[in-house]
C-alpha cells in the first residue's frame, strides 16, 4: 500500500514538472520601430515634414481615444493603427487634390509610447521605450527583481492583444512600445 502511494505521489510530481517545462509559444514577431510594419498608437510623438511648406510641418502627438491628429488645412487624420507609410500616403492623398500639386511628406517617430512593468520588480511603473528593448533590459530599468520574483517566466500583454501571454524569461524576449510586462512571484 505504501508502495502504491509513493508511486502515485511520484507520478503526480512528475506530471507537474513536465507541465512546467512544456514548451511555451515563441514571442510574437515584433515589428521593430524602425520597421515599416510598426503600428502607431496613443502616446507616439511624430515629426511630420511637408517639403517646402513650413506652416504644414510640425510635431504631433497621437492622442488616446480614436487616435486622430489635427493636421493643418486637411483637418483630422486618423494615425492610430496605421504604419508610418500608410499615414504618409493618407496625408499626401488629402493634400494633393486641393492644396498642393505634388506634396512630399516625410514622417519620423520621435518618441514611442511607453511600456509598463509591474509585479515583482523594485520600481514598477511606466518607462520610456527604447529601440531593441528586451524584458531583461526593462527589468533593469525598473531597478531589478525583488527577492520573490520568478526569474524564469514573464507575462506580456501587447497593446492590441486581449490577454497576456506567458513567455520564458531570457535575454532575447522583445518588448514593444505600449507593452505591459508582469513579473510573477515564485512559489518557493
Amino acid at each position: 500500500m505504501r508502495w502504491l502511494c509513493a508511486c502515485l505521489i511520484l507520478l503526480i510530481l512528475g506530471a507537474q514538472a513536465l507541465a512546467q517545462d512544456a514548451p511555451r509559444p515563441p514571442p510574437n514577431e515584433v515589428a521593430a520601430p524602425g520597421n515599416t510594419d510598426y503600428r502607431l498608437g496613443a502616446g507616439d510623438k511624430l515629426r511630420i515634414n511637408v517639403f517646402g511648406e513650413e506652416t504644414l510641418s510640425g510635431e504631433f502627438l497621437v492622442p488616446g481615444g480614436d487616435g486622430t491628429i489635427a493636421f493643418p488645412l486637411i483637418g483630422d487624420v486618423k494615425a492610430a493603427g496605421m504604419t508610418v507609410n500608410e499615414l504618409q500616403a493618407e496625408i499626401v492623398g488629402k493634400l494633393k487634390p486641393d492644396y498642393l500639386k505634388d506634396p512630399h511628406v516625410s514622417i519620423e517617430v520621435l518618441n514611442y509610447r511607453p511600456f509598463f512593468i509591474l509585479g515583482e520588480v523594485m520600481k514598477p511603473g511606466e518607462y520610456p521605450y527604447t529601440n531593441g528593448l528586451t524584458v531583461l533590459n526593462a527589468v533593469a530599468t525598473a531597478n531589478g527583481f525583488t527577492y520573490r520574483a520568478n526569474t524564469h517566466r514573464v507575462y506580456i500583454k501587447r497593446p492590441n492583444s486581449p490577454a497576456e501571454v506567458e513567455y520564458n524569461l531570457d535575454a532575447t524576449t522583445p518588448v514593444e512600445p505600449g507593452d505591459t510586462i508582469r513579473i510573477g512571484e515564485r512559489f518557493f
